[in-house]
């Protein structure tokens, strides 16, 4: 789950087979409007199969380890009915941005007023969180048959949500994102200091690290 107040998870208990999230199915009522809208989001396309009365469409969100299918035989929900599928971005006023000029209608930004709130609207605020902490603002759109999609910040992981010996960045622009802000705090810790860190790649690392996996950061 992705909640703002949610309490940190463990690691994944010893003797635990690891399994992947890798495709989510959206039901569709006219494969090439859909298709040629997740064109238009950028997303990769990776398939386009047919076999008899089968068809199969698959797209890849930037930077996703998971993806989605729809296409024709694959399932029997009705056509849009998927709701509040998470797109956990780390700049949610720009992916809004690119979005919107994309030509997606997409909701204004909000946080919730109680949580809940990001599934109904009676309980939303309008605009970012106020402290803009991880995990709190959120945006909405929906494809053309109305499968609805949830955008929601997280800039800094729960503790225990990263493995820290396998942290890795989804892009180039969070990956400038992670840079900036360790470069400021490596400001604030020169200052503690009192001189020039030699040493800032190793501070830099540690830094990027320690924020990907949720750990409490180096002062």
């Amino acid at each position: 789950m992705n909640a703002s107040n949610e309490t940190s998870a463990g690691a994944t208990p010893q003797g635990v087979m690891e399994m992947h999230l890798e495709v989510i199915v959206l039901p569709v009522s006219d494969v090439d409007r859909a298709k040629q809208f997740y064109v238009n989001l950028g997303w990769r396309l990776d398939a386009d199969v047919s076999a008899g009365a089968v068809r199969l469409v698959q797209f890849t969100p930037p930077g996703s380890g998971c993806s989605i299918q729809f296409g024709t035989k694959l399932t029997s929900a009705p056509p849009g009915s998927a709701e509040s599928v998470y797109l956990v971005v780390t700049d949610l006023e720009a992916t809004r941005k690119e979005l919107v000029g994309r030509g997606v209608q997409v909701s204004e930004l909000f946080h919730e007023a109680a949580l809940g709130g990001r599934f109904n609207e009676s309980d939303r605020v309008v605009g970012a969180s106020q402290d803009r902490s991880s995990y709190g603002s959120f945006a909405t759109f929906t494809d053309p048959d109305g499968n609805g999609w949830l955008l929601q910040e997280v800039t800094t992981r729960l503790p225990g949500r990263v493995d820290p010996s396998s942290t890795s960045y989804a892009s180039t622009s969070d990956l400038a994102a992670a840079l900036r802000r360790a470069a400021a705090a490596h400001g604030e810790h020169e200052k503690r200091v009192g001189e020039e860190d030699a040493n800032w790649p190793d501070w830099y690392a540690d830094f990027m690290t320690r924020e990907r996996a949720g750990e409490e950061l180096p002062s």
